[in-house]
């Protein structure tokens, strides 16, 4: 399983947190079961959230070539040195 983004961690907490002090200020409970449920309603909710958020997308996965289409490396060719020729005196004198 991936980890979580940080956009999912965010959204996930934000709704839970959220979505808790809605619930507390509108059903106006005060017994300890009551505020369970709603910090578990809370909880479920905010992973709902969490889990919808779209995930990055990958990039995909160069396309592997079979081993007989690969070229075999090219390897450097040796640097040539000049081509020195002995100084001909000219024998015309």
């Amino acid at each position: 399983m991936p980890r979580p983004t940080a956009a999912q961690l965010a959204y996930g907490s934000c709704t839970v947190i959220f979505s808790t002090l809605a619930m507390l200020l509108l059903s106006q409970t005060s017994s300890g079961a009551g505020i369970a449920v709603i910090a578990v309603a809370a909880l479920l909710l905010g992973l709902l959230v969490a889990m919808t958020v779209p995930m990055p997308k990958r990039p995909p996965a160069p396309a592997q070539r079979p081993v007989a289409d690969v070229a075999p490396p090219m390897q450097a060719t040796p640097a040539r040195k000049p081509v020195r020729e002995p100084v001909r005196e000219s024998t015309a004198s």
